[in-house]
């Protein structure tokens, strides 16, 4: 089964069987694929290449692959990145995402599930062209550009889907599960933390004027009252 057609995905791993793994199940999935064995490598080539998404090493040589993904976003550079990485700790997963991961994904791994999840994340990436206002919160899919009160916010892909998600469906309850399921794709499973500490990112990027209420024991609504 093919995904869009010869979209780039950037590989950035320094061990060659798991790039030969990824290489092969990505280039099935209708991917092209371009490998890099280091930090520094990796950054050069995200910054030239443009991929469609970086499966993303942690423990790299050189620089570290938290290092590169902090490069890149205060560069603006919001392109898909998933951590691969054998840090399974749960500190390790939030720190991913803090730093502008969109994903996380220890070894050993399922390739079949990583494809997925790139797919999923280049799905996310490409969405739907429309527009957005809640309170002071404006979210444009076509500009790919959040504004509060006029002023642009930075957002990870990930961080922008799930806004987006929530604001088209305003005073509306979003369970956690239907997050996971909507968002990234996953199955119910998977556990609650990914959407927990993706929320809680987005809410400190907006501040006080973020108009995301939580439903205890349930999940999350967009209040189209804020103000």
């Amino acid at each position: 089964m093919t995904t869009q057609a010869q979209e780039l995905v950037l590989v950035v791993e320094d061990e060659t069987s798991i790039t030969d793994l990824l290489h092969l199940y990505l280039s099935k999935a209708g991917f092209r694929v371009h490998r890099a064995a280091d930090g520094y490598s990796g950054l050069i080539a995200a910054r030239s290449l443009s991929p469609a998404a970086i499966v993303l090493d942690v423990g790299l040589p050189g620089m570290d692959g938290t290092e590169v993904c902090r490069s890149l976003r205060e560069e603006g550079n919001w392109v898909p990145i998933l951590f691969c990485t054998a840090r399974d700790e749960e500190i390790d997963r939030v720190r991913g995402l803090e730093l502008g991961g969109d994903d996380y994904i220890t070894k050993p791994f399922s390739p079949r599930e990583l494809v997925a999840r790139v797919r999923s994340a280049v799905r996310r990436a490409s969405g739907p062209t429309e527009r957005y206002s809640v309170g002071f919160v404006t979210l444009d899919r076509v500009a790919h550009r959040v504004t509060l009160d006029g002023q642009e916010v930075s957002l990870t892909t990930t961080e922008f889907d799930l806004l987006a998600y929530l604001m088209a469906r305003p005073d509306r309850v979003v369970t956690r599960e239907e997050l996971l399921d909507k968002v990234w794709g996953y199955p119910p499973d998977v556990g609650t933390r990914t959407a927990d500490v993706h929320v809680a990112q987005l809410r400190h990027k907006l501040g006080p004027q973020n108009p995301i209420r939580t439903v205890r024991g349930v999940g999350y609504c967009v209040e189209s009252s804020s103000a």
